[in-house]
């Protein structure tokens, strides 16, 4: 594979294969991030807005560090699907560890999350800020590895080109970094989406399981239960909304 190609031949951006072949990859790199985007809006839920607007921005900024690493690392991506080890009969290699460490990681914080949002602690808030921004960053650090492994996977087997991969990872984030705001500021606003979001993290730690485990679940399962959740949720608040109107 040549990485300079489209660096040493600029007019190549002029052919329609490669932009159809950036338009098919951001796409896929955007649905395969709202895993994070949803990861990283619940990661800084106990900041203030303006220091989880920081948080946020500066995790997703460590995914597009991370992904691009894996990138230009592209031979070492391939030797993490090489078997390592073997278990009941059945080889396990580097990613399905990953894979397995992050979504048990996702089940423990979801539960965490559930727990707290159900049953809080009243602690200092200063010192819960100033402790819980740094916590956060370095979760959203840990998950970004994880969920940077199917990105860049996808990434190597549905382009030739290091530069279109790159440039879809680069604009998917972006996309990310410009929504963090928004999406964070909507579960804080409303703790029914945030319960379902906390949800969907456990679905995804499951997901993550099974497929280090061997078991590929189809994500567009995951995201039909998602969207068929959120619809409900969607009818739920418009219903309120509509009787709070009667009342007042």
């Amino acid at each position: 594979m040549d990485y300079l190609a489209l660096f040493a031949h600029p007019d190549a951006f002029a052919r329609p294969d490669i932009w159809a072949s950036l338009l098919t990859l951001t796409a896929l790199e955007i649905v395969l991030g709202v895993d994070n985007l949803v990861f990283v809006a619940l990661a800084t839920q106990g900041l203030p807005p303006d220091r989880a607007l920081k948080a946020s921005r500066l995790g997703l900024g460590m995914a597009v560090v991370f992904r691009l690493a894996l990138l230009a690392g592209m031979v070492w991506m391939i030797h993490l699907t090489t078997p390592i080890l073997s278990i009941m009969d059945r080889p396990v290699s580097a990613r399905d560890l990953i894979l397995v460490c992050g979504g048990l990681f996702l089940l423990y914080k979801g539960t965490l999350e559930i727990h707290e949002e159900i049953d809080p602690e009243i602690e200092d808030g200063g010192r819960k800020s100033g402790k819980g921004f740094w916590r956060a960053i370095f979760q959203i650090a840990v998950l970004d590895i994880v969920f940077s492994l199917d990105s860049v996977l996808t990434a190597i087997g549905m382009a030739d080109d290091f530069v279109v991969m790159a440039a879809a990872v680069v604009v998917a984030v972006g996309l990310m970094i410009l929504a963090a705001g928004p999406v964070g500021q909507f579960i804080r606003e409303n703790p029914t989406v945030k319960m379902l979001a906390l949800a969907f993290l456990l679905l995804i730690g499951v997901t993550l399981i099974a497929d280090g485990a061997g078991h590929d679940i189809p994500k567009g399962f995951v995201y039909s239960a998602v969207g068929f959740s959120l619809l409900v949720e969607g009818l739920n608040q418009w219903a309120r909304r509509r009787r709070a109107a009667r009342r007042g």
